[in-house]
């Protein structure tokens, strides 16, 4: 079977799919990215989009795509804009509980396209804003989701995540293997806890 398209540039979710020993190959998707919907509505859609917009130049491929978003009493937290913004972003997740969704869309080779939606809630200590500023420093966060990554420097903030913890880093195992066995893709058996034992 041909390897399958990730349309996406993360190294994360290319992690991901090697540990589920998924041949792919990569191609970013240019969508829209704007969408006035709550974040379970919207990585549905942004996950259809992208997946749609790299199946049209891959016939006959399976395509997968996925979108995440952190979400703080229903309100989406996309990337940052800039440094400051970041840091405000991690203000409010300070000592609290944030929920991370997770769009997962594959298009197989017919064109047929599946969707799912992980969602997992995920517990914050306190932090202070010396600890706050030092990691926005570090430059991780800029390109991440409510600005952190869990697997990264804000790992030692998290004290609790119920659910997918790699929905968290951006694909989650069990929807993500279950999409693409439905469309025909062999995945190496195995769980979430054998897969993430790494980032742990």
């Amino acid at each position: 079977m041909k390897a399958i398209i990730l349309a996406s540039g993360s190294p994360r979710r290319s992690e991901i799919l090697t540990r589920m020993g998924v041949a792919f190959e990569k191609q970013a998707a240019n969508v829209d990215e704007h969408c006035d919907l709550g974040a379970w509505e919207a990585v549905a859609e942004l996950s259809r989009r992208k997946a749609l917009a790299v199946a049209a130049h891959f016939p006959g491929r399976v395509v997968l795509a996925a979108d995440t978003l952190v979400a703080l009493e229903n309100r989406p937290l996309g990337k940052p804009e800039d440094e400051e913004d970041a840091c405000r972003m991690l203000e409010r997740l300070s000592g609290r509980e944030h929920q991370v969704y997770t769009g997962v869309c594959v298009v197989d080779a017919q064109g047929r396209v599946m969707q799912a939606v992980d969602a997992s809630n995920v517990c914050f200590r306190a932090i202070t804003e010396d600890e706050i500023r030092a990691y926005v420093a570090t430059g991780e966060p800029m390109d991440k989701a409510g600005a952190y990554a869990i697997q990264g420097g804000a790992g030692k903030w998290v004290t609790q995540v119920r659910g997918s913890r790699s929905n968290v880093i951006g694909l989650p195992w069990d929807t993500t293997q279950r999409l693409l066995q439905a469309a025909g893709v062999p995945v190496d058996a195995g769980n979430e806890q054998d897969g993430m034992v790494a980032w742990r």
